[in-house]
């Protein structure tokens, strides 16, 4: 769904030591659930406005569904196919009342009148916020914000949404809401999920992990193999989730404890085995 070859991308052409990505060659298949991890600078939310062409390529190539984002006659089915939300909510509601901001962007697609009305319903049913569809957005909390943002989206009928950093101005119970609604897009629905993020609980859950640093892809793996390699990670400034930390001190102890452990239930498993041994 989503193929680079040799991204380059550079915010002025002529200053050669300003590059924010260098040479990124990776592809993200049909209904994965891909987290792009990185800190502040490390060129994650940069790539993710490569995926619908917001930003072209100073150098290389960004395919969508096999469409060029250089290809300016293919631009308005790059951003049909290729979706995004934002971190700030309120930079993206545009309406008073709940239904009619989800129903802008179809509307902006000139979806029949209709039709808009069913995927409006739907939109809202899947994220959880059909008994709001009346309210006015200004009144929701943060977490309910954003879902109203991601039914906007949906509404569109997008093949993929790409996440930038969607929970990082929330609260936890917003963003525990806003995390389950991107995790049943994935599942229940096959939408192709990319989520920019330097929250590491959040990326354990996706299906891949790809690690940027300075511009450069330095980890590819599912989110076992990669939170398994935390002085790998730690040396580039990254953490891991804290069980997995946890984990790991345990082993450096002389504890036999696996490396893969993402979750607490899975910690809390592994430890009850541990004292079954004994």
């Amino acid at each position: 769904m989503i193929r680079t070859e040799k991204l380059t991308f550079k915010y002025s052409e002529n200053d050669g030591s300003n590059i924010v990505l260098n040479d990124i060659d990776f592809n993200i298949n049909k209904g994965e659930f891909v987290a792009v991890l990185g800190h502040n600078g490390s060129g994650k939310s940069t790539l993710a406005k490569h995926f619908n062409a917001i930003l072209l390529p100073t150098g290389g190539a960004v395919y969508v569904n096999g469409m060029s984002t250089d290809d300016s006659d293919k631009l308005w089915d790059i951003r049909k196919t290729a979706a995004m939300v934002f971190q700030n909510p309120d930079n993206q509601i545009v309406a008073t009342i709940v239904e009619e901001d989800v129903a802008f962007a179809a509307e902006n697609l000139a979806v029949p009148s209709s039709e808009i009305r069913e995927r409006v319903d739907e939109a809202l049913k899947i994220v959880g916020m059909y008994e709001f569809k009346n309210h006015a957005p200004h009144l929701l909390s943060g977490g309910q914000k954003q879902r109203i943002a991601i039914a906007g989206v949906i509404a569109m009928r997008p093949e993929i949404i790409i996440f930038d950093e969607p929970t990082a101005m929330l609260d936890p119970q917003g963003r525990k809401e806003v995390m389950k609604c991107i995790r049943e897009l994935n599942q229940k629905h096959n939408i192709t999920i990319v989520l920019i993020t330097h929250n590491m609980d959040e990326a354990a859950i996706a299906d891949r992990v790809v690690v940027i640093n300075k511009g450069s892809i330095v980890m590819d793996d599912t989110p076992g193999n990669v939170f398994s390699d935390v002085d790998a990670l730690r040396n580039i400034g990254l953490d891991v989730p804290q069980v997995t930390y946890l984990s790991y001190l345990l082993r450096k102890k002389g504890i036999e404890i696996p490396k893969e452990i993402l979750t607490v239930d899975k910690c809390v498993e592994e430890l009850c085995k541990l004292c079954l041994l004994k």
